[in-house]
């Protein structure tokens, strides 16, 4: 007899989420799905504000990353207004977003992963928290709080706040820096420049430890996509798109953003409330590709700064050829990039301009469409508007990072579940494996639940038995 495993809630990750597990006759897996079950309207209730509002009140989106909503927000806006931003506010605006970086890479590694690394898949589920990591190695939790607060600490330092900031603006940011607030920012980073090589010195301990997990989590082909410099170089603020596919072939290369809708499709599933994005040359489900860490790394030609370089030539040798294709890896791109983020801040707070005062282009809007793209800690975000004459917006789309990760993790699980999952003699750790292999995403579930189209509805009206005596259906 078949039966359904639903892990609910899917634990360690931002949002709510479920994974269900169906098993055939003699107890083997037959299909993994992995539900988004929280619904939120962003695009929707978006219409009708200004788009001036917009990063505002985009921002909202998530409290783990409203930064990076913020920036992709306000480029759709540069967008809208026609304008190049002075090169001193891309350079502030470049700091804020390697800021972010540094402290969600933080959580999501500390906090969120560190437990199944240094305690075990199969520990106990009541001590395998950022708790048992306290009493476990108590430096090494303290290494990701401070870490961590860092990366907010230069938040606060260049916006005034950490959670949802709004000193971003259309045309550049709202003040300039200050030569106390360089200078504050600038002695918190050799701290977090060792923490960060530190961290990463331990992960490449732990690495050989994880065979196993390396060659089933999440391993199955797919393409990369992500922004690059001019030069084929890790960016996460600007640049053009590259993907590349399993054999590291480049498929697109240089592709402007404001082109995004040629490479990317929509599609849309009855069991979950994210979209799943794909390659539209390849169509749906083919076109599978991962965003991220992992895939930023795999398609940059270099880093550009000294470590990170390092780290990265470090990491290709992961793999004898090709691109890195374990997701399990994702935690070894993170800790690549936290020190890349590190090291390039301070190169441009030693910038020499970056205390100049013109940080604002001012114009009213001269396009009806602006399409915004960045790189979000999780991986490629995307904003796309459109307004009426007024400027008040008439259509929103948001591709979030996790949701162009959703065909990848729903493969991924999948194969985790394959590979460890025995219907008939269930164990905690194999359950904890399947909800790992998205831990290693770190998907952002508040950002990505977005409708596109007409999602499904239904509701059951049952009598005191149990029995369902009516039914409604809707999409």
């Amino acid at each position: 007899m078949s039966r359904t495993i639903t892990i609910e809630p899917v634990t360690r990750i931002e949002g709510h989420a479920r994974i269900t597990l169906q098993l055939g006759d003699q107890g083997e897996v037959e299909d993994a799905r992995f539900h988004l079950t929280q619904f939120r309207g962003f695009e929707k209730f978006c219409e009708g504000r200004p788009y001036r509002e917009m990063p505002a009140l985009t921002a909202r989106t998530c409290g783990i990353c409203p930064v990076s909503h913020v920036l992709a927000s306000n480029k759709a806006c540069d967008h809208l207004l026609s304008v190049t931003i002075p090169p001193t506010a891309e350079k502030l605006r470049r700091i804020m977003n390697l800021a972010q970086i540094t402290q969600s890479h933080a959580l999501s590694f500390f906090h969120l992963s560190s437990p199944d690394l240094l305690l075990g898949w199969d520990s106990d589920p009541a001590t395998r928290n950022i708790f048992g990591v306290m009493r476990q190695d108590p430096a090494l939790a303290k290494d990701g709080i401070r870490l961590r607060q860092i990366g907010q600490m230069i938040i606060e330092i260049l916006a005034g706040k950490k959670i949802h900031p709004t000193w971003v603006v259309p045309g550049g940011v709202a003040e300039a820096l200050t030569q106390e607030k360089r200078e504050a920012i600038l002695k918190l980073l050799p701290e977090g420049l060792e923490i960060a090589k530190r961290t990463y010195g331990f992960f490449k301990t732990l690495v050989p430890k994880f065979k196993d997990e390396t060659s089933h989590f999440g391993t199955r082909p797919t393409m990369f996509m992500s922004l690059v410099t001019p030069k084929g170089n890790l960016e996460h603020y600007d640049g053009f798109l590259r993907i590349k596919d399993a054999q590291g072939r480049i498929v697109e290369d240089m592709v402007p953003t404001v082109d995004y809708q040629r490479l990317v499709g929509e599609a849309v599933e009855d069991f979950s409330y994210m979209k799943f994005p794909y390659y539209k040359p390849m169509g749906y489900p083919k076109g599978v590709y991962r965003v991220g860490p992992l895939a930023r790394l795999n398609n940059a030609e270099a880093c550009g700064t000294p470590y990170a370089d390092v780290a990265l030539a470090e990491f290709h040798m992961l793999q004898e050829y090709g691109p890195i294709t374990s997701s399990f890896h994702y935690h070894y791109a993170r800790l690549v990039e936290i020190i890349f983020a590190i090291e390039m801040m301070e190169r441009l707070l030693k910038d020499p301009d970056i205390l100049d005062h013109r940080v604002r282009a001012r114009a009213r809007s001269n396009r009806d469409e602006g399409i915004g793209v960045s790189e979000a800690p999780r991986g490629t975000l995307m904003h796309h508007y459109r307004i009426d004459d007024d400027g008040l917006i008439t259509w929103v789309n948001l591709i979030i990072a996790t949701g162009h990760n959703n065909l990848a993790m729903n493969q991924a699980i999948r194969q985790v579940a394959d590979a460890y999952v025995d219907g008939n003699h269930l164990q905690e750790g194999m359950l904890n494996r399947v909800e790992a292999v998205i831990r290693c995403y770190d998907p952002c579930l508040s950002c990505a639940s977005h409708a596109f189209g007409q999602m499904p509805l239904l509701i059951e009206l049952k009598d005191a038995a149990g029995q369902v005596v009516d039914r409604l259906t809707r999409g």
